[in-house]
């Protein structure tokens, strides 16, 4: 799991392969689609879009000459887990926190 999670967050930290997950989330795309934002060649695009399918973010199947790229469903999967399990102790110390600096309540 620790690998796929390193693997995970590597791939995420170019922020070109992030704009590339960003654009996926409204669909499949070609490679020629995802590289059109991008000052890269065509190569280089591909560079990134295949760490990103190392990782297990994005799948590719290609038809004739056209490669299509996806996101795979829960492939972001174990960097959400592991930012929700730290963020759960944190937001609980910060209600029991609120709770001493509430005021108290009116009695009458």
């Amino acid at each position: 799991m620790l690998n796929n999670l390193d693997e995970v967050f590597g791939a995420l930290s170019d922020a070109s392969r992030r704009a590339m997950v960003e654009r996926l989330v409204r669909g499949p795309a070609s490679v020629s689609q995802l590289a059109e934002p991008f000052a890269m060649s065509l190569p280089g695009v591909v560079q990134h879009l295949a760490v990103l399918e190392a990782a297990g973010i994005v799948s590719s199947h290609k038809t004739g000459r056209v490669r299509t790229v996806q996101l795979v469903p829960g492939g972001l999967g174990p960097a959400t887990a592991w930012i929700g399990r730290q963020r759960l102790p944190a937001e609980a110390r910060l209600d029991r926190l609120s709770v001493h600096l509430s005021p108290p309540e009116d009695l009458s």
